[in-house]
């Protein structure tokens, strides 16, 4: 391992929750690169995030509560100091590759007042960007076969027959491959297309020859349910092969590290931004079925896979069973770089790096939701806030579950009901609500 401060690289996934993965106890899916990853580091067991993709990346990319800084989905507040900017002022190279999604959301004569809002990709603090939905809704194009991509200023004209994530991961590594000499470490955010709808053929799939995106929907031509209609030939049977091509390439990249000898100096972050699409069910061990919870904020919406590996410094094959959510991530990820953050900066997660290193650290007891998915069109779904511990989750509108017994949260339990143990639960949780201002 040497001397300077250590690269970082922070893997997140689209759409894929706890359950996919084989580690976890998933049986649907082949995952055999995320299983080593989690072999050879360590996974934790309670994993949060928010139940829905724009709500988790501001989340992760600032370590605030979205009551704080959350303008709208599809939408990052322009002037919101991410850690790309704090990773470039402290000296590390920083490059994003994978789906932007944080400006401009909004289609044309829909929803107009959320036009042009938001922050755009060159002003998101990165060295170098290479992504996908960098700008207007409308012109997005297609994630996957065909990928529009917008890479440091200009579009590419070079993507016809070629998948999204090979070209983000294939950008990563050739960013790797110019700084890994440099006496600065590397810092790089991967925010995967994978394995968000549209259910499209991979390249490892016998109907990818030939195939092609729905030119209409994919760019987002027509009215807002159109946009989020999968279309064509799309169709929710090729998420397993999209779940198993997600994981060959997370392992393609593994592999390069160690070709290049930067495993060991090198921290490598995985996790899920929501739950599993609704639509998708995959099977846990044998027999049980779990269908996905995506913008759902029961424990299928916010529970995914989280797996951290850099050999020599985190240990291997260890299930860490602390209570961590998506504000944790930042924190941590400065103490392992030695960085302070800016001034007057709001962090309200917790570092686990002690426990990556193999100490006890500072566990949480609690965990914080403020879930407000901003969809137009839902404007039925508004703001909820809940709080949880091991055993019991408390919303602020009164509803009290007992995890153990009521995961599926089908009966809840109101204060006029509670007993002996839902009242002392109530008790601890129900002050955090005050906090959260």
């Amino acid at each position: 391992m040497s001397d300077k401060r250590p690269n970082i690289i922070m893997i997140m996934s689209d759409d894929l929750g706890y359950e996919c993965i084989g580690v976890n106890g998933g049986t649907s899916y082949a995952t055999p690169r995320l299983d080593e990853m989690a072999a050879n580091g360590m996974r934790f067991d309670e994993g949060h995030v928010l139940p829905l993709c724009t709500p988790t990346r501001v989340a992760l990319m600032t370590g605030k509560h979205n009551f704080r800084n959350y303008i709208g989905f599809g939408l990052m507040r322009p002037d919101e100091v991410t850690f790309g900017h704090i990773f470039s002022d402290a000296g590390y190279n920083t490059c994003i590759s994978g789906k932007w999604q944080l400006y401009s959301y909004n289609p044309p004569e829909q929803f107009p007042e959320m036009r042009n809002k938001g922050q755009r990709i060159e002003d998101a603090g990165f060295d170098e960007y290479h992504v996908w939905h960098a700008h207007h809704t409308e012109q997005k194009g297609s994630r996957y076969k065909d990928p529009i991509i917008y890479a440091n200023g200009k579009y590419r004209d070079d993507t016809e027959g070629e998948y999204g994530d090979d070209l983000f991961l294939d950008y990563i590594i050739d960013f790797i491959g110019r700084k890994k000499d440099d006496d600065n470490p590397f810092f790089v955010y991967w925010p995967m297309a994978l394995t968000h709808g549209p259910f499209e053929p991979t390249p490892d799939s016998p109907e990818w020859d030939g195939f092609k995106p729905n030119s209409n929907k994919t760019l987002g031509v027509g009215t807002w349910a159109e946009m989020n209609d999968d279309g064509g030939d799309a169709h929710p049977r090729f998420y397993k092969d999209m779940v198993e091509y997600h994981d060959k390439v997370i392992g393609r990249l593994l592999d390069y590290l160690a070709e290049q000898g930067l495993s060991e100096d090198t921290l490598v972050i995985y996790t899920g931004d929501n739950g599993s699409p609704q639509e998708v069910c995959s099977i846990v061990h044998r027999h049980t079925e779990i269908c996905g919870g995506k913008s759902t904020t029961d424990d299928h919406g916010t529970h995914v896979p989280w797996i951290v590996q850099m050999p020599g410094t985190v240990p291997a094959g260890v299930v860490n069973n602390d209570l961590v959510d998506v504000t944790d991530f930042l924190p941590t990820m400065l103490e392992a770089a030695d960085i302070e953050a800016p001034n007057n900066y709001v962090i309200d997660g917790t570092s686990f790096y002690p426990q990556l290193k193999g100490e006890t650290g500072n566990p949480k007891d609690w965990l914080f939701f403020h879930y407000d998915p901003m969809t137009p069109n839902r404007p039925d779904l508004t703001s909820i806030r809940f709080v949880r511990d091991r055993n019991w989750k408390l919303y602020e509108t009164g509803e009290l579950y007992d995890l153990n017994a009521d995961l599926d949260e089908e009966l809840p339990i109101f204060e006029s009901e509670d007993g002996e143990a839902s009242a002392a639960a109530r008790a601890k949780l129900k002050p955090v609500f005050a906090e959260m201002v």
